[in-house]
């Protein structure tokens, strides 16, 4: 059974990690249903991320090969390197600030809806205003373009907000083309993961044991596999399509889990 659920859990990490859907909403759910939402249950949420990343990086592989080579010598490759570096530091302060206390008190069921429905509505209002693309491609954005979105993405603290979800709405609003802000929003969850993913174990190490390897490595592998196929199948979609179904599904979903929680139809996790 635990091999089950860490499998189910890596499949809705992998799929949800880069989708404006909020993978840290949809797993702190699925912990509730599964009865995995304990201390050991959170780290492992945390931990399985780095399939997530790693499916990201082999996408882009050549990518980030490209900007590492040319770090010391190429200012296109410094120019996306330090854009990166400045659009993590509002997410990595704020969480250092206020992670426990986020933590403690909006890591629940009646929260998570909430932003689903309010980032759902914000999603179709940014869909049906005039959209002015000025930047097609990364290698356009400057420092401050890459501090507002680095802003924006500090919004997904909110648990059910969206860590890609605000990364690229908000992309959306300063004027980046949808294929822009959805990559933008791939390359920065590299260094926002690993350093979750790091600082959480380095917290958490007490609760690391031997006898978990196996859930480990199913939780890893499924999100890699899940991940690898979302990615990919986001760009194919965003090349014809808006965001709009993504929204109405964050609507949906928010109001059937605030429903099931008020009517105490399911045991979700409360204030």
């Amino acid at each position: 059974m635990l091999l089950l659920k860490a499998l189910i859990l890596g499949l809705v990490e992998g799929v949800t990690e880069f989708l404006p859907v909020s993978s840290t909403g949809h797993l702190i759910l699925a912990g509730d249903l599964l009865d995995f939402n304990d201390e050991r249950g959170k780290l492992f949420e945390i931990v399985i991320q780095s399939g997530a990343i790693l499916a990201v990086c082999w996408e882009y592989r050549g990518k980030i090969a490209e900007v590492v080579l040319g770090l010391p010598r190429e200012r296109a490759a410094q120019r996306f390197a330090l854009n990166i570096a400045v659009a993590f530091m509002p997410l990595a302060i704020l969480g250092l600030l206020f992670g426990k206390t986020i933590k403690a008190y909006l890591f629940n069921a009646p929260v998570v809806a909430t932003a689903f429905i309010v980032g759902g509505l914000i999603i179709l209002w940014a869909e049906r205003r005039e959209h002015r693309i000025r930047i097609e491609s990364l290698d356009e954005l400057s420092l401050l373009d890459a501090m507002k979105l680095g802003l924006a993405q500090a919004l997904a603290l909110i648990p059910g907000t969206s860590r890609s979800g605000a990364t690229i709405i908000g992309g959306l609003f300063f004027g980046l083309s949808r294929r822009a802000a959805t990559e933008f929003s791939f390359f920065l969850a590299i260094p926002t993961l690993i350093a979750a993913t790091f600082y959480q174990v380095y917290k958490e190490r007490a609760l690391l044991s031997f006898d978990d390897i196996g859930m480990w490595v199913v939780g890893f592998v499924a999100a890699f596999i899940s991940a690898f196929w979302a990615v990919r199948g986001l760009l194919r979609y965003i090349s014809t399509h808006d965001f709009s179904i993504f929204a109405w599904y964050r609507i949906a979903f928010g109001f059937v889990v605030l429903a099931t929680w008020k009517l105490d139809l399911i045991a979700w996790s409360n204030p």
